[in-house]
């Protein structure tokens, strides 16, 4: 079925045949003229089916048949999305839309940026509105400009990815958004997972949900690689050479995990020819842009990145998905794979796995994501090479090592903790795997809940002398060691024997004892409970 066979306006088809829309997919053909048709929407399909235009041309629609009755300051439809990014891109896909709908304004807000410019457009906006916007800032410029947003004409509410508006945070702020909706409007729920829970607070009854049984889609092929801890990067740095010509997404667990092998990766002479960017929750708002930006126009390369990219981002033409940390939280596996193999394209993706951690397939299969095994490659030994990067520039050393604790603090935070299970872990391998000079200071270590088995530490390195290869870092390093106090030596104890000395003094007659020792001695204990008491 195509488009043009759905009663949509003429402005709507143009901008889809400019677009090069023609076919529906089977969550449009299902799905639009629903919402068109003033009915809620349950959403529950795999990644990459189309659901974006499956609510925004009905938002489109219905504004059009409404747009007479709207003044300004009146909200026509909102669209809540959890990520900045899949916020951004919604408003990206949007704007085409209203763009011959002149009576209504679409806004994007969201956070890492100014909220008084967010405010001001607001304010100033001659139109009626259509937000698009995370949780935080939407709810943030609706209390604000309470004075400003007229809701009580509301056509339309969209919550995306729905299943991530659940989190911790996130579900208090959509709770609070929906408290200041009026209860007669069309809303619709989309995600790739289920979202009961959600679609209970929002109202949406379920004889209007939509959902495929498979989670992902049929063209997309997913595999599984099992690799010892200290095999990983060398198995990593492999996939990328022979891939090198490919669009590829490589997840970690941790922003510290992504910064260090977005780093590192870099300085190792093998990996001189593979273009490397890097995104994740950490970086400021316009260097997170930037970053999208660039590896979207990339004709090949590699995005380092960690689940603040996993969620509805189309980006074309992503041939390859690798999970080298599989995710804290199982339903982003799907989410994850999702970023190729869209709308009917063929893709690839693949986890790595250690070897006890093999019963995640078996996980996988069961719910519904087909997976097979791929051959371990013969791949060469970069660890010397990570070390000798290390070894050459302190901030690498400081960032593997940060990298490292990040990794394994995310670890014990595994919902599949019964599969993940970190007691089981060998820091050893692992951090010969990260390429570490030494083991960094950690309780467990202390505490002998880990030992250093399999860990080869690097002999006759002076760990303070390794330099910033950035002067300027290192000037202040230097200025800092100097400045730095020395440390006292401790105070020596004062022994019984010299106690019992003092006391037989003080209890000698005056007579026998002269003034002179008397204030040497005295002198000389002020001084030592002086120390003590330091």
């Amino acid at each position: 079925m195509r488009f043009e066979d759905l009663a949509l306006s003429a402005e709507t088809l143009a901008v889809l045949r400019g677009n090069g829309f023609y076919d529906l997919t089977p969550v449009q053909e299902r799905i639009i003229p629903q919402l068109c048709r003033g009915q809620d929407a349950l959403v529950c399909a795999v990644t990459g089916s189309g659901k974006t235009l499956a609510f925004v041309v009905p938002i489109v629609e219905i504004l059009r048949k409404h747009s007479a009755s709207f003044h300004p300051g009146q909200v026509g439809a909102i669209v809540v999305a959890p990520t900045r990014e899949l916020a951004s891109q919604i408003f990206d896909v949007s704007r085409p839309f209203f763009a011959g709908l002149n009576e209504f304004d679409p806004v994007l807000l969201v956070g890492g940026a100014d909220v008084s410019l967010d405010v001001s457009s607001i304010e100033n906006c001659p139109r009626a509105k259509v937000l698009v916007g995370t949780p935080g800032r939407l709810l943030d410029i609706m209390q604000r400009c309470s004075s400003h947003l007229d809701f009580s004409s509301l056509k339309v509410l969209i919550l995306d990815e729905a299943d991530r508006l659940l989190e911790m945070g996130h579900d208090r702020r959509v709770s609070e958004i929906i408290s200041l909706l009026p209860g007669q409007r069309i809303t619709g729920l989309f995600s790739a997972t289920e979202t009961k829970e959600l679609a209970v607070k929002a109202g949406v009854r379920q004889e209007y949900s939509f959902q495929t049984k498979k989670q992902t889609p049929s063209t997309l092929s997913v595999q599984y690689l099992i690799s010892d801890a200290d095999e990983k990067s060398s198995q990593l740095a492999q996939f990328l050479l022979e891939h090198k010509s490919k669009k590829t997404i490589v997840y970690f667990m941790t922003c510290a995990s992504v910064d260090y092998w977005g780093t590192i990766l870099q300085k190792v002479d093998i990996m001189k020819n593979v273009s490397i960017v890097v995104l994740h929750g950490k970086m400021k708002q316009k260097s997170r842009e930037n970053a999208l930006q660039r590896f979207t126009d990339m004709p090949s390369g590699v995005l380092f990145c960690t689940d603040v990219a996993a969620r509805g981002l189309d980006i074309p033409g992503v041939d390859w998905i690798v999970q080298y940390d599989p995710p804290q939280d199982p339903n982003t596996f799907v989410h994850r794979v999702g970023r190729t193999a869209r709308i009917g394209r063929v893709g690839h993706s693949v986890v790595f796995l250690l070897p006890k951690e093999d019963t995640y397939v078996e996980f996988l299969r069961i719910r519904n994501v087909p997976v097979e095994e791929r051959n371990k490659p013969e791949a060469m030994d970069i660890i010397p090479m990570l070390r000798a990067a290390a070894e050459s520039d302190r901030d690498v050393m400081e960032k593997g090592l940060k990298a490292f604790v990040s990794y394994f603090r995310a670890y014990k935070e595994h919902h599949c903790n019964y599969i993940f299970q970190w007691k089981k872990l060998q820091l050893g391998k692992i951090a010969m795997g990260f390429g570490l000079l030494q083991l960094p200071s950690m309780p467990e270590l202390k505490r002998g809940i880990f030992t250093s088995q399999h860990f080869v530490p690097v002999e006759g390195i002076d760990f303070s002398a390794i330099k910033y290869r950035d002067k300027s870092r290192e000037k202040q390093r230097q200025r800092e060691l100097k400045a730095a106090p020395r440390k006292r030596s401790k105070p020596e104890k004062c022994s019984k024997q010299d106690k019992k000395k003092i006391a037989a003094v003080k209890k000698l007659p005056g007579k026998k004892r002269s003034l002179r020792d008397m204030e040497e001695l005295n002198e000389d204990y002020r001084q030592w409970k002086k120390q003590r008491q330091k």
